[in-house]
């Protein structure tokens, strides 16, 4: 049980663990590890929805797909340049995984999968990542971050229709459509 609770605040470590690729644009406080694999998640159900693949799997991957981070820290694309990250976070995922038993090898599975990107869900997942960054990428330009060659960069990875058809609309809708007429004015 020890092994659970350690893993548990270690995951917890990630509502702490900024995402530094945003820090190349000067934004101070972006948002956290934790953050970004909540919303990632939620795409990645829907885009399975969308895509007509395995909902429930997409959506794990999608959630303990940055789970290394606890150990690792994020590391934005210019490092990737210079270390072996990949190798780093599968290591680091197995470590993490291997003291739960059959859950952690599940758990593990998933990062495999979502690693070696050959199954439909490994695909909706990463797109569901890609588009979750396209989306902060979009909040961030409407408060006048320059983000747009992020999301270009973005619209080229992209591989299922329905990302691409999302990515599209993400771009074109202000991120604070949803809750014009919903503010309740009163006297």
């Amino acid at each position: 049980m020890v092994e659970l609770t350690n893993f548990l605040y270690e995951v917890g470590t990630l509502k702490r663990v900024k995402r530094s690729g945003w820090w190349l644009l000067n934004i101070k406080d972006p948002e956290s590890v934790a953050e970004h694999c909540f919303r990632a998640a939620v795409i990645g159900y829907v885009l399975a929805k969308m895509e007509k693949v395995d909902a429930h799997k997409t959506t794990l991957m999608c959630l303990f797909n940055d789970l290394h981070e606890s150990r690792l820290n994020d590391l934005h694309k210019v490092g990737h340049r210079y270390i072996d990250f990949r190798t780093a976070e599968t290591k680091a995922h197995k470590e993490q995984t291997q003291p739960l038993g059959e859950t952690g090898k599940e758990i593990f599975s998933l990062h495999e999968e979502f690693r070696d990107q050959k199954t439909k869900e490994s695909l909706v997942a990463r797109d569901a990542d890609l588009l979750e960054c396209f989306a902060q990428a979009r909040e961030y330009q409407k408060i006048g971050y320059e983000t747009q060659d992020w999301m270009n960069n973005i619209h080229k990875l992209l591989v299922t229709e329905s990302a691409k058809k999302l990515a599209k609309q993400l771009e074109t809708t202000d991120p604070n459509d949803w809750w014009h007429g919903l503010k309740k004015s009163e006297r």
